[in-house]
């Protein structure tokens, strides 16, 4: 069996994502492009249309990067990727700090957010409710949203970084589909009548507590990859 699919490595990825998918910035994200696309008159059908284009835009988008970077890490020698995996840790805690630090003062200070000229630029191109600019929407907010979403799933591709392996590509898939999972959640929501105000709402009441919960998870991961890097912990 490949030891990347072990019990311990799947459930850390299962939750890992889990958490991850509750992030603020992609659902906030996913809430402007619907916001745009009803305030154009689009029927319930093509907001459903638009927003499965947007969303398997994400989902692709981050999948084809965590096969790149697996890739990538699978390809280096692995006494240097034991140092990387160090280093990826260190990183993974100073934003964990910040997430925790959004818990108690949310938005003051430095943030992991979407710079603002690309939080503009998100604001703009939600407005193109066509097929190809939701899907251009989708990629261009995948790729400028790494430093808001980006630290859990470094750590989860570092720690399958040592076999880039029919198992490894599984469990990325897997991890990206539950990071969608909240995304199709929405979607069907506002199809069935849900507000899309009492969604805003209810992310704005619990982003702080997004962030925590996120920073604690980052706090795991690091030291998972730092036990990792010593050999303490051998998911094989």
């Amino acid at each position: 069996m490949d030891p990347l699919t072990s019990l311990p490595t799947v459930m850390t990825i299962i939750a890992t994502a889990a958490i991850d998918a509750i992030n603020p910035c992609a659902i906030g994200v996913m809430i402007l492009m619907i916001s745009a696309v009803l305030g154009s008159g689009k029927s319930v059908k093509r907001l459903v249309i638009l927003g499965s284009i947007y969303i398997f835009a994400v989902f692709l988008t981050y999948l084809v990067a965590g096969l790149g970077l697996l890739y990538f890490l699978s390809s280096i020698p692995l006494y240097i990727v034991e140092y990387l995996s160090i280093a990826v840790a260190m990183l993974i805690i100073a934003g964990a700090l910040v997430e925790i630090k959004d818990y108690f003062w949310y938005a003051q200070g430095f943030s992991l957010a979407i710079p603002a000229p690309f939080a503009k630029k998100i604001h703009d191109l939600s407005e193109r409710t066509t097929t190809a600019g939701v899907a251009f929407l989708g990629f261009f907010v995948s790729a400028v949203e790494l430093p808001c979403t980006g630290a859990p799933y470094l750590a989860i591709i570092t720690v399958l970084g040592d076999n880039f392996t029919m198992g490894a590509f599984f469990l990325l898939v897997i991890y990206n589909l539950i990071f969608v999972a909240p995304l199709i959640v929405i979607l069907i929501l506002v199809a069935f009548g849900v507000e899309l105000g009492s969604i805003q709402n209810w992310k704005q009441t619990n982003r702080a507590n997004m962030r925590l919960l996120i920073g604690l998870l980052l706090i795991f991961l690091a030291w998972l990859l730092i036990f990792i890097a010593n050999g303490i912990i051998n998911f094989g």
